[in-house]
């Protein structure tokens, strides 16, 4: 019954859209389908949607729906020849005026980036794979020397490390995008490029705006998302730790050490963290991993992310159904490794010294320790937003966390969560009537077995705004 605790997401592309292989890949342990809004048009994500209701209804095996909003992209324009050679040492201009480009000039599609870089500044462009240094700037022109050059295409995207830009992290295609996603009740929003609290803000009002339950992951991927890491983790439901653009940002060596900042502070929070990009890039073409790949993932798992995502490896890569498997195999492995369970009782000693004054956090942290003072089989989060369970969650308890809730938005959102099983129950009035149905529930999925003992938490009254405040102990 219960696989892995880490949760797995995938991205959805011509390799994978079918239902026929959504449905393998639901069974290879796919939990969250990420449809990438930077790629494909309506009609083809409405497509993804459609296949994944029949996999699900196929298999009979939950899965959620994040759409990742394509955000704001710098790009320079065409040039006169399918390709061009940029030559280290040769100067080369970027210009907001509209031209066609060649060897020696292209336009930008950021009509203020001569007002936003700086002589001595660095632009990268190709996904950081060529570099030019800035030497001056005229008016519209930028004014640059190649560092590391090479052949290069139209139509590439820029990064400019360390550049604080006006430009919007919503964009008007976002906007109309993010309609598609509320019509079609995805249950997260990926937010590319947040930068600013008050990004965060202007989606919530348009989600809020239009009642859908969406909740929001910040994709933090550049140093002034960074500078506002911890005033965005307060505004949103959860990060993703986007290492593509990030490396290319902040430099390649600082990546590592921000991963794991960003999931412990998301951890304490009980925010959902999901770390991405290059995971099994290799599997592209190979039907198995490099051995650094697999030390990635267990690497993320040990840091205490809640998923790992796949991208390239599930739209157009050769193996997609195997790239979910060794994700599901090696987190098997490193959750059950005497080495992983004995640094979560340490982390779990850790946080029980220094818990803070919060009800909820007090609650939980002692729901986990009873847990295993009795050695309970499982632990119940009783909830109707999904807050107690991912309390809970962030204390990466050896026991499953059976997440039962009257409520199927938050049924298919807690499927993000680590460790967490969610279950959906009918609507109650009163906790008492509750208890048979949990007991019932129990037995009748195999969760657990008769004589098993369980914890249960709760905020109670149930279906109000309160801190998780109710532990019990429950034979089944």
């Amino acid at each position: 019954m219960y696989r892995k605790k880490t949760k797995i997401v995938a991205t959805i592309g011509p390799a994978t859209q079918s239902e026929v292989m959504l449905s393998k890949l639901l069974k290879a342990g796919l939990n969250i389908v990420r449809l990438n809004f930077s790629h494909g048009d309506f009609a083809e994500h409405q497509a993804k949607v459609d296949n994944l209701k029949k996999a699900i209804a196929k298999t009979g095996l939950p899965a959620a729906v994040m759409q990742d909003l394509g955000g704001p992209k710098i790009r320079i324009g065409d040039f006169s020849t399918e390709t061009i050679t940029l030559k280290p040492g040769q100067k080369f201009t970027i210009t907001t005026d509209k031209i066609i480009g060649d060897e020696t000039r292209v336009s930008v599609n950021y009509a203020p980036l001569p007002k936003e870089v700086k002589k001595g500044s660095f632009i990268l462009l190709h996904d950081g794979k060529k570099k030019l240094e800035i030497l001056e700037i005229k008016g519209n022109d930028v004014i640059c020397k190649v560092i590391v050059g090479g052949e290069m295409k139209g139509r590439r995207g820029i990064n400019l490390p360390g550049a604080h830009l006006s430009i919007s992290s919503l964009t008007d295609k976002d906007k109309k995008d993010l309609e598609f996603g509320i019509k079609n009740k995805v249950d997260f929003v990926a937010f590319s490029f947040v930068r600013h609290p008050e990004d965060i803000r202007e989606l919530r009002r348009l989600l809020e705006k239009a009642k859908s339950k969406a909740k929001i992951i910040a994709k933090l991927e550049d140093v002034e998302g960074l500078e506002n890491l911890d005033e965005i983790i307060d505004l949103v439901d959860g990060v993703m730790v986007a290492r593509g653009d990030m490396a290319i940002e902040i430099g390649i060596e600082n990546v590592p050490m921000v991963q794991k900042m960003i999931i412990n502070k998301c951890n304490q929070q009980g925010k959902y963290v999901i770390t991405a990009t290059h995971m099994l890039e290799s599997m592209i073409k190979n039907p198995v991993p490099t051995r650094a790949e697999v030390s990635d993932i267990a690497n993320a798992i040990f840091d205490g992310t809640d998923a790992i995502m796949l991208s390239e490896e599930t739209t157009l890569g050769d193996h997609p159904v195997e790239a979910v498997e060794v994700m599901t195999k090696v987190a098997e492995k490193t959750e059950n490794h005497e080495m992983y369970r004995q640094m979560v009782a340490d982390m779990q000693k850790l946080k029980h010294e220094s818990i803070g004054e919060r009800v909820s956090d007090a609650v939980t942290n002692e729901a986990v320790d009873i847990a295993n003072a009795v050695k309970a089989k499982a632990i119940i989060a009783l909830t109707n937003s999904g807050f107690t369970a991912k309390m809970i969650s962030r204390y990466k308890p050896f026991q499953p966390i059976l997440g039962f809730t009257p409520n199927e938005v938050t049924a298919r959102q807690l499927l993000l969560s680590f460790g967490v099983v969610p279950v959906e129950i009918k609507k109650f009035k009163h906790f008492h009537e509750v208890l048979p149905l949990i007991r019932s529930h129990c037995l009748k999925e195999k969760l657990v077995k008769k004589g098993d003992k369980v914890v249960i938490s709760v905020g109670y009254p149930f279906g109000q705004s309160i801190d998780t405040n109710m532990i019990m102990v429950e034979t089944i």
